[in-house]
């Protein structure tokens, strides 16, 4: 019985040229019918949980439904899950989308972390990234959450942006810091295959075409872009490690700080490899082994919830090689690393396996746990595939 629930909310008012996830223009006719679909999906699967302890409603721009929307999401979710006594139930918004109206309406259906999708405080940057918000309005609705009252909160950023320089990068953690949010993410951003994006660096044309994948917002061309080098994203990297340390931030998964008792409990579990319930377009769920999916056509996933059937299009379960992979990558995200005695248990030959990457010190070993050194974290994935070589996976 599963304690975590993930919802998706697919819906944007555009989308931004590095974003991969599942997302489809902003149309409230269909919004209405997907949370009516969202609904009846939730109620087949509600023999799956237990007391719930986390609820994340992801996207996609969750903020974006109408309040009455919400209202009837979470009359869904009442009358059909038990919540334990103080479940975290995080919402991810948009600047641009969020105002006080919102933001209280959600406070009143029993939200208590808001996850704020700032990515920069300098505009240049937040137009290169697509984004529909200036950093203006980003300050105003970070203010208007402080003054709704609500404490736990976390501000999103991204580093590498093409243009990003280190001293407007300092500025943003600066201004990310002063709003004292409980929690930071901070992303490297990556040219995802299939994003436009990663048709303007990737392209050997001047003006690569834009994918048809949104409306409006870039006009019909891309301009080609540069990414930063990758000797100053480390150093950015490293920068908010030390400068978010020294204001009293816990470093505990590669892209993620919190203070003391603010870690996100949703995600936590994802890294400790926990079963989890997902519902909504394309989205996962995680029960007794077996990896599920949903159908991530808007349109199928209405149907096949109409006609009262859970919309899985793959479930798979997973091989005990597939188990051991994931307890390391997942694992090794979190700062705190991985139990050499549990590892041991599903069979992993640690510490002998990344002996040469203990001896080049990318991985250290502490009081039982294998994890990442400093000079790993940021060299994670080559780490990992490494270590997949040495265990013959």
């Amino acid at each position: 019985m599963s304690e975590y629930l993930y919802i998706h909310i697919p819906f944007c008012v555009r989308k931004c040229v590095y974003c991969d996830f599942l997302s489809v223009c902003h149309d409230e006719a269909v919004a209405r019918e997907y949370i009516d679909a969202l609904c009846r999906e939730l109620a087949l699967k509600k023999g799956f949980a237990g007391e719930l302890k986390s609820i994340y409603i992801g996207g996609g721009t969750p903020s974006l439904l109408p309040n009455d929307c919400f209202t009837q999401l979470f009359k869904c979710l009442r009358d059909g899950f038990k919540f334990s006594a103080s479940p975290e139930i995080t919402v991810e918004a948009n600047p641009g989308t969020m105002d006080e109206s919102k933001i209280n309406a959600l406070l009143l259906l029993g939200v208590n972390r808001l996850s704020i999708g700032v990515q920069s405080f300098n505009d240049n940057e937040l137009k290169t990234l697509g984004r529909i918000h200036t950093s203006e309005e980003a300050a105003r609705a970070i203010g208007a959450i402080k003054k709704a009252g609500l404490k736990n909160f976390s501000i999103d950023l991204m580093y590498g942006i093409p243009g990003q320089t280190m001293d407007s990068w300092k500025e943003t953690l600066s201004r990310a810091t002063w709003f004292s949010p409980n929690h930071i993410s901070s992303y490297e951003l990556t040219p995802e295959k299939g994003t436009p994006l990663y048709e303007m660096v990737k392209s050997e044309e001047s003006n690569p075409p834009l994918p048809p994948f949104t409306k409006g917002g870039m006009g019909g061309l891309l301009k080609k872009i540069k990414m930063p080098d990758e000797e100053l994203v480390l150093d950015m990297f490293g920068y908010a490690i030390d400068y978010l340390s020294s204001k009293g931030y816990e470093h505990y998964e590669i892209s993620n700080f919190a203070l003391p008792g603010f870690r996100c409990i949703h995600n936590m579990n994802y890294w400790d490899r926990g079963e989890y319930i997902g519902a909504g377009a394309g989205a996962h769920s995680f029960i007794r082994s077996l990896r599920s999916k949903n159908a991530g056509d808007i349109k199928k996933y209405i149907e096949i919830t109409g006609s009262g059937n859970i919309p899985e299009i793959e479930s798979i379960k997973l091989a005990p090689s597939d188990e051991i992979k994931e307890f390391i990558f997942l694992g090794l995200r979190k700062t705190e690393g991985i139990s050499i005695l549990k590892a041991k248990e599903l069979g992993i030959a640690f510490p002998g396996a990344c002996k040469e990457l203990i001896d080049e010190g990318y991985l250290e070993i502490t009081e039982g746990l294998l994890r990442l050194t400093r000079k790993g974290l940021p060299l994670s994935n080559m780490v990992i595939v490494k270590i997949f070589e040495n265990l013959e996976l």
